[in-house]
């Protein structure tokens, strides 16, 4: 057989485009860059960790949930510690400089750096699609490019996911939610893209669309796409959240099981999500708890939720998803914020948890109305103490502040409404750690400053016991806490309890730029009351100047030393983005003088 040499080389120019070898290059590509990008935020995050880890509140709850023994802290006649001048001021800039990310505009969920990092991986993901593709004769890459969504979309979805673990408190599923969110936006992008142009090569060379496997399940995957896209907009979760929920779970196990009849391409992009999933729910076995709870209903906008035997396994500012056995909705499970904290860590006696649940969806009202009833049933019959016993079922602890107060000199914990839940865990629990345990820790929080805002003077009472504990506490000590409550309606204002170091203003809405300048700014040694920065018609009670830890002179000693300033604030998402801006205003002009500020914020929204 003679020898004719090698074959021919085709010039490359004239080499036909095999999408399913090339393809795949741009799907590993893509996970590499994005894979890149977390592994730089994990490294970032390391001195986060690291602080969590010291002071206990990395792996608190994590694999346990909530128990019933409380762990043991040695209170220790500890002294105010003033930290480093150095190392504050080098944290100062740095926080100065990432207040930078924190402007936001109205109607946007977003803030700056949250709205870079879509656009980064935006861009990128539309130029793995694009770059050196001929998409118009084989639109290929789009549909693997929406393949590699998969593990992003699971992998910021999933409540107990290892990526809140490598980031550090502050970081759980509710903060991480946005990517996932884009993600899934970005697979209905590349499935459009890949789909679209498909049907038009079908129709310009007369083939059919429907009837071939590949064809009618590629058809019947974007279909179901198509529907989890719709119905993931913000006003379909908020207002038909339980129909959303069900419709979510359905259609992702359908378009996995269609889009793996479609291509076989695809179930090596499934796994990652399988395990990612099949994490979050072994730790959800570890975490579930069934208790016996009492409900309290406070009145008609409020209720109480205290569940018995719980000490531990949460810090304070996380929140559980409650489950309670009531009237036949078992199957209902929400999630609602610890109002105080551990028993160890708190101001208030008792070994429970207290949840609270505003009325302002079907299961609120009916849980509300289910208790008020069988509060009197009781009371008639059995001439019982307030409160109705129930078994609930809970699953968590879940998410948490991001920042630790006490590793700041002053602090300002801020809330609108209901929100109000989340900063008074946090009052309560650092409180008790420079009060009642001698800043055992070495917290250094000397000044705080609680905002709250309510429509009514009524809604003080949701929570009052627990502030005049926490203010009694702090009497007679080298801690200053000063607490503002900002009424939006003028109705009943004999119903303010006294509580200590109280100032209650009637207002149309207080500025929150104005209260975090008021905090940071030394007043006068000659002032005697507060300079509020709002439109108010002031309603002035128990507001005592000579109060211990108040005074002027004290605060002059307190404030702009550049020991740092915390800023948490939680409700309504007009609260939260004015408290995003209100930092970034600030910390721009005073942050690496004031020892830079730290901002961590709980949307109550969907």
């Amino acid at each position: 057989m003679s020898d004719f040499g090698a074959p021919p080389v085709i010039p490359t120019a004239l080499q036909q485009y095999n999408s399913y070898v090339e393809d795949p290059k741009w799907q590993r590509k893509f996970s590499i860059v994005w894979a890149a990008g977390v592994g730089i935020a994990v490294l970032a995050s390391v001195p986060h960790v690291a602080r969590a880890l010291k002071n206990g509140r990395l792996f608190r709850g994590l694999f346990t949930g909530v128990s019933d023994s409380g762990s043991r802290y040695t209170p220790t006649n500890g002294v105010d510690i003033k930290p480093p001048r150095s190392k504050r001021r080098v944290l100062g800039i740095v926080e100065t400089l990432w207040s930078s990310t924190l402007w936001t505009l109205p109607g946007v969920e977003l803030d700056l750096g949250q709205m870079i990092v879509i656009a980064a991986y935006l861009t990128l993901l539309i130029a793995c699609i694009t770059m050196h593709a001929p998409l118009l004769d084989n639109p290929n890459r789009a549909g693997f490019l929406a393949l590699a969504q998969f593990p992003v979309v699971f992998l910021f979805a999933t409540k107990n996911s290892i990526l809140s673990l490598l980031l550090g408190p502050g970081n759980g599923y509710e903060k991480l939610n946005y990517i996932h969110r884009w993600a899934g936006r970005g697979m209905f992008i590349g499935a459009t893209v890949h789909g679209a142009l498909w049907i038009n090569n079908h129709v310009v060379y007369g083939l059919p669309i429907l009837g071939q496997q590949k064809e009618t399940s590629g058809v019947a995957a974007f279909g179901v796409l198509c529907v989890l896209v719709l119905t993931s907009f913000r006003p379909i979760r908020r207002f038909f959240y339980q129909w959303f929920f069900v419709v979510h779970v359905l259609g992702f196990v359908a378009f996995c099981i269609a889009v793996c009849y479609h291509t076989i391409y695809a179930s090596p992009w499934i796994f990652p999500p399988l395990a990612f999933y099949g994490f979050d729910m072994l730790l959800r076995m570890f975490r579930y708890r069934i208790k016996d709870a009492t409900l309290v209903p406070v009145d008609s906008n409020m209720i109480l939720i205290h569940v018995h035997d719980c000490a531990d396994g949460w810090v304070a500012g996380q929140h559980v998803r409650l489950r309670v056995f009531f009237s036949g909705r078992i199957f209902e499970s929400h999630p609602l914020t610890i109002v105080n904290a551990p028993a160890a860590s708190s101001c208030v006696p008792g070994n429970t948890i207290t949840l609270a649940a505003r009325v302002v969806g079907d299961w609120t009202r009916a849980i509300n109305t289910y208790a008020s009833k069988e509060q009197e049933r009781l009371r008639v019959e059995k001439d019982e103490q307030p409160g109705v016993p129930v078994h609930v079922m809970i699953d968590g602890p879940y998410g948490g502040s991001r920042i630790d107060v006490g590793e700041y000199e002053s602090a300002l914990l801020i809330a609108g409404g209901s929100g109000v839940t989340f900063t008074l865990g946090l009052l309560d629990d650092i409180v008790a750690r420079c009060v009642k345990l001698g800043r055992a820790h070495g917290e250094k929080t000397r000044r705080i400053e609680f905002a709250w805002c309510v429509r009514s003077y009524g809604a003080i009472h949701w929570f009052a016991p627990m502030l005049m504990e926490i203010a009694n506490a702090v009497a007679g000590t080298s801690l200053d806490l000063h607490i503002s409550v900002y009424v939006t309606c003028l109705c009943n204002p004999e119903e303010v309890p006294p509580i200590p170091n109280m100032d209650v203003v009637a207002t149309t809405r207080p500025s929150v730029t104005g209260i975090l300048r008021d905090l940071v700014t030394p007043p006068a040694p000659t002032l005697g009351k507060r300079d509020l920065d709002v439109d108010t018609k002031s309603l002035e009670m128990q507001s005592d100047e000579n109060a211990p830890g108040f005074s002027a002179s004290s605060r002059l000693n307190w404030v702009g030393l550049g020991g740092g300033v915390a800023v948490c604030a939680a409700g309504p998402e007009s609260l939260t983005r004015e408290a995003h801006n209100a930092v970034a205003r600030v910390s721009l002009t005073q942050g690496v003088e004031l020892g830079g500020i730290a901002l961590h914020t709980e949307l109550f929204a969907i």
